[in-house]
C-alpha cells in the first residue's frame, strides 16, 4: 500500500479503510431444516394436520405487530408490485421529504420468493409429510436511521421460518460518529472526499470491528419484529437468531486532492488492471492458489457507470474491484459472498479449543478475521497497482537497464529488450505466482527452457544457464535473493519494467501511434 500511495506522490490527501455494506442473515436454527421444524410443532402440540391454520395466524400476529410499529409512528406503509423500484431510493427520498434525522422512515410491502414449508400427503405410506418448498410469501421492509448505524432496513418475511435479513453502511456508521465527535468532513453520496481528522476517522472504522453484533443485531430486531420473543417459543423461552454475515464490502479510499489528479492516473491504472493482472494475481488477491485443486473461474469485467469506470476482477463469488467515485476518490474494495474459500485460525462449537486452521464461516464470530482477510486482498490490489509507470515515459524507464553493469568487479551485458529470450525471462520472473514465496532455478527454467531432460549432465547445463540470466536480473536490480534460501524475488523496478514491457507487447500498434 505504502508504494502505491508513494507513486501517486502529492496527489493523494489521505487514505480510509473500512466496511462498507455489510449484510446481516438472521436464522432460527431449529426451523431451517424439516426435523427441526416438526419437533418444533411436537413441542408445541401442533398437529401436521392443523399446520396450515396454525401458521396463518401465526403469520397474521408477525405482520400486524411489525405494521403497528410504524402506524403508532404515523409513517407511510407502501405496497409495491413492480420489482424494478429500487426500495432504498424511495425509502431515502421519502426520509429526505419529511425530514427525518432519527427513527423509522417508512415500510414498504412486496411479494418475493422465500423457502418455507408445505404439507403433502403421502399416499403410499397414509400420512402427512412437511416438506421445504419455494415459495412466495409477503415481505416487509422496514427503513430506518439508527441513532449509531443510520440509515439502514431490516427485511422481514411474514411466513415460516421467519429467516431475516438486515442491512447496514459503515460509511453511514462512520459519519454520525464523527458528527457526535465534532469532527469535520465533507460528504459526497457514500464517501468522504475530506476529513479534518483522518486517523480519527481511521479510529472509528477500525472500532467498528469491536461491536457486539449480537447484542445489536438482536436490539434492531426486536425494534422492527416485535413479535419475535412471543411468537415462537420452546419450553417457554423464545428461539433466538444465529447470526451470519451473507456479504460483507470492504473498502480502501484513496482520496486525490482534485478530479483532476484522479483522471491524470486513472485511465493508466484501469490499463494496467486489465492487461497485466493475471489470473494467478488475482486468486492471489483473494487468498486462493493455483494448482490442479482449482475448478472454478477467474472473471475481470470492465463497465462503464454512470458514476465512473468500474474494473472487477472475481473468484468464486468473491472479488476485488477498483473505481473512481464522487470525482476524487479511488475506491479499492473487496466484496465476499463465500468465505469458505479463506481459512480462520479456530476451534469448533464443541470444542473451542482445538484450534487449527479452517474454512472462514459466515458467521458473525469470524468477523474480525474477514475483514483482516479483506484488508489484505485490498493491499495486494494496491500493490500491483503500484507497478503503473504513471510518470516516466517507456525510455526513461527502461534505459538504465539497456546499458552494461559491473557488480562485484564482473561486468554483465545490457537487458534487451526487444529480444525474445529476455522478454520470456522477465515475463517468467513477474509471474504473480511467485508474489509470496518466490521463485527458484527450478522454477524458471522449466517456465524459459521446457520440461527437464532426464540426462542429468544436460539438466545441470540447463540449471547454469538459469543461474547466468539470474545473475543478470540480480546485477541489474531486477531480482533480490531471500535471505538464507535459494529462492529469489522480484523488485519494485523489476515488475515495474517488466510489466511495462509486457505492455507494450499486448497493445496495438495504431493504439500506441495515436497516443503518441
Amino acid at each position: 500500500m505504502n508504494s502505491f500511495l508513494s507513486a501517486l506522490g502529492d496527489r493523494v490527501t489521505g487514505l480510509l479503510h473500512g466496511f462498507d455494506r455489510l449484510r446481516f442473515a438472521g436464522t432460527q436454527r431449529m426451523l431451517a431444516n424439516a426435523g427441526g421444524m416438526q419437533a418444533f410443532l411436537a413441542s408445541a402440540g401442533v398437529l401436521l394436520k392443523d399446520f396450515g391454520q396454525w401458521s396463518e395466524a401465526l403469520t397474521a400476529r408477525v405482520r400486524q405487530a411489525c405494521e403497528q410499529v410504524m402506524s403508532d409512528a404515523g409513517r407511510p406503509n407502501l405496497y409495491l408490485n413492480d420489482s424494478s423500484i429500487s426500495k432504498e431510493q424511495l425509502a431515502e427520498s421519502i426520509r429526505l421529504r419529511d425530514r427525518i434525522t432519527s427513527g423509522p422512515v417508512c415500510q414498504l410491502r412486496a411479494v418475493e420468493l422465500i423457502w418455507s414449508y408445505e404439507i403433502h400427503r403421502d399416499r403410499a405410506r397414509k400420512w402427512l409429510v412437511l416438506e421445504p418448498r419455494l415459495r412466495k410469501c409477503l415481505h416487509l421492509y422496514h427503513y430506518w436511521v439508527d441513532q449509531q448505524v443510520g440509515m439502514m432496513h431490516v427485511r422481514i418475511p411474514t411466513w415460516l421460518p421467519f429467516g431475516i435479513k438486515l442491512c447496514i453502511n459503515g460509511r453511514e456508521w462512520l459519519c454520525r460518529e464523527l458528527d457526535k465527535r465534532g469532527i469535520g468532513y465533507e460528504r459526497r453520496d457514500n464517501c468522504l472526499v475530506k476529513v479534518s481528522k483522518l486517523q480519527a476517522a481511521q479510529d472509528v472504522l477500525d472500532e467498528q470491528l469491536n461491536t457486539d453484533w449480537p447484542a445489536f443485531l438482536d436490539r434492531v430486531v426486536s425494534r422492527s419484529h416485535p413479535a419475535w420473543k412471543q411468537a415462537l417459543q420452546l419450553e417457554g423461552r423464545p428461539l433466538d437468531y444465529y447470526w451470519s454475515l451473507e456479504q460483507s464490502e470492504w473498502a480502501s479510499d484513496v482520496m486525490f486532492r482534485d478530479s483532476a489528479s484522479l483522471k491524470q492516473v486513472y485511465p493508466k491504472l484501469v490499463r494496467h488492471g486489465i492487461t497485466q493482472l493475471s489470473c494467478d494475481s488475482v486468486m492471489r488477491f483473494l487468498g486462493r492458489r493455483c494448482n490442479a485443486a482449482f475448478n472454478g473461474q477467474v472473471q475481470s469485467d470492465l463497465r462503464r457507470r454512470e458514476e465512473g469506470i468500474r474494473l472487477k476482477h472475481s473468484v468464486n463469488q468473491n472479488s476485488v474491484k477498483m473505481y473512481d467515485k464522487q470525482g476524487s476518490i479511488l475506491r479499492i474494495e473487496t466484496t465476499l459472498h463465500n468465505p469458505r474459500d479463506l481459512k480462520v485460525y479456530r476451534g469448533t462449537e464443541t470444542d473451542p479449543q482445538k484450534k487449527r486452521w479452517r474454512p472462514m464461516r459466515k458467521g458473525i464470530a469470524d468477523l474480525y478475521r474477514r475483514a483482516q482477510v479483506s484488508q489484505a486482498s485490498n493491499q495486494r490490489y494496491m500493490q500491483a497497482l503500484s507497478q503503473t509507470n504513471l510518470n516516466k515515459t517507456v525510455s526513461e524507464t527502461i534505459r538504465p537497464v539497456c546499458k552494461p553493469v559491473t557488480r562485484n568487479g564482473k561486468r554483465h551485458r545490457a537487458i534487451r529488450p526487444l529480444h525474445e529470450p529476455d522478454m520470456s525471462l522477465l515475463k517468467a520472473v513477474s509471474d504473480g505466482r511467485w508474489t509470496i514465496n518466490g521463485f527458484g532455478n527450478q522454477d524458471i527454467r522449466q517456465i524459459v527452457l521446457g520440461t527437464d531432460p532426464a540426462n542429468a549432465s544436460e539438466r545441470k547445463k540447463r540449471s547454469g544457464q538459469i543461474t547466468r540470466k539470474l545473475a543478470l536480473l540480480h546485477a541489474h536490480g531486477l531480482i533480490k535473493k531471500v535471505p538464507r534460501t535459494r529462492r529469489w524475488l522480484i523488485t519494485e523496478k523489476g515488475r515495474q519494467i517488466a510489466s511495462l514491457l509486457q505492455a507494450t507487447q499486448t497493445i496495438p500498434s495504431e493504439k500506441l501511434l495515436a497516443a503518441a
